[in-house]
């Protein structure tokens, strides 16, 4: 596929859509080179520290089974978009390493908003491009933070890995 074509799958409110993303989940970007190089190198520290300190917890016993899934998909989908962004502009030859974009995919445009709606009238419900990774860590973040008082319990020693 070549950047901005678009194949249906089902029907015209599941689309394959070849984006080249440059920023973070769903299209959002800031800084250009400068923001593409403190975004990488952020993504990288980021990830290091919650690999660091999910292995930790999980050698103590401290962390629930549907946590350690959780983490896991957060930090799969990350590594994922960074080995994307680190090495996918190197491949295709048009940035070097740490500064090329993520591979977004994914669209539905559901339907749209009536004009008369604030702000996003006239504008598809829903509108970013993603890929599978973006997911993962959607879906994982939003999962830990529903179960924020796990956390509280395993900081308190009370969670075990079951």
């Amino acid at each position: 596929m070549a950047p901005g074509e678009t194949l249906p799958v089902i029907g015209n409110w599941f689309l394959l859509h070849f984006v080249e993303n440059e920023g973070i989940a769903f299209g959002v970007s800031f800084g250009q080179n400068i923001g593409k190089l403190l975004l990488s190198l952020f993504r990288i520290g980021v990830v290091g520290f919650l690999t660091y300190y999910v292995f930790r917890r999980i050698k103590e016993g401290k962390l629930r089974m549907g946590t350690v899934i959780l983490s896991s998909m957060v930090l799969a989908g990350a590594m994922g978009n960074i080995i994307d962004s680190l090495f996918y502009g190197v491949i295709f030859g048009y940035a070097p390493i740490l500064y090329g974009s993520v591979v977004d995919m994914f669209y539905f445009p559901l339907f749209l908003l009536p004009d008369w709606f604030p702000i996003f009238g006239g504008e598809y419900f829903f509108p970013a491009v993603f890929n599978f990774a973006d997911s993962c860590v959607t879906v994982g973040l939003i999962g830990l933070l529903f179960f924020l008082k796990d956390f509280a319990d395993e900081k308190k020693g009370e969670g075990v890995s079951s």
